[in-house]
């Protein structure tokens, strides 16, 4: 890989970890919330769902205007894209905790912080992950939007360069390389993790 397009790589991933970091942050506890508040799920769920089918590209504008062209405002833009199927998946895993779980949890005394420490936080490790692992496809493609638009340091700048100048050779390399970037995080990170949890928690059997 020629020295451009390792920096412009270096950087894509700079920015991609740090919202895909807030993301799984933000993510996690607006799923907890809803999930454990029917009025929360009758309000931010419903506005969850809505928000889950506006492309990524849309909330730019917004970014632009709050941040200005700059690494905040892509970085914006992946938080926003990848934290929607995180809250989604941590949702729907808490509503799946068996309430028998949690009857018995409260029978042995477990509330407030020992019922999500010992009870509602393991069951919904599973949905985390698969929340993660959608979400990083969601971030990639949130990245890229920005990058494309934004003329800074970037795969995405190469992406571009690349289709000014005609220069098919280069924005083929640049698919290849984040499609590859993406494949590698997904299986040697993601899959590995997921089924050594579903395995773990006896949803999957080795």
């Amino acid at each position: 890989m020629p020295p451009p397009f390792l920096l412009a790589a270096a950087v894509s991933l700079r920015r991609i970890l740090i919202g895909f970091g807030i993301a799984l942050l933000l993510g996690t506890s607006l799923g907890l919330a809803v999930g454990r508040s029917k009025l929360l799920e009758d309000t931010i769920g419903v506005l969850l769902v809505g928000l889950g089918s506006v492309p990524s590209v849309a909330y730019l504008p917004v970014a632009l205007v709050w941040f200005g062209l700059n690494d905040r405002a892509i970085i914006f833009v992946v938080v926003i894209g990848s934290t929607l199927p995180i809250a989604v998946s941590v949702e729907s895993g808490v509503r799946s905790i068996p309430p028998l779980l949690l009857r018995a949890a409260l029978t042995l005394g477990a509330t407030g912080p020992l019922m999500f420490r010992h009870v509602t936080l393991p069951a919904i490790v599973p949905s985390i992950v698969a929340g993660m692992r959608g979400a990083w496809a969601f971030a990639w493609r949130s990245l890229m939007a920005g990058e494309l638009l934004i003329s800074t340091v970037g795969l995405g700048q190469v992406l571009m360069r690349g289709r000014e100048t005609m220069d098919m050779s280069q924005v083929l390399a640049v698919i290849l390389i984040i499609g590859a970037l993406g494949y590698a995080v997904d299986n040697l990170i993601f899959r590995k993790l997921e089924t050594r949890v579903r395995r773990k928690w006896g949803l999957e059997t080795a």
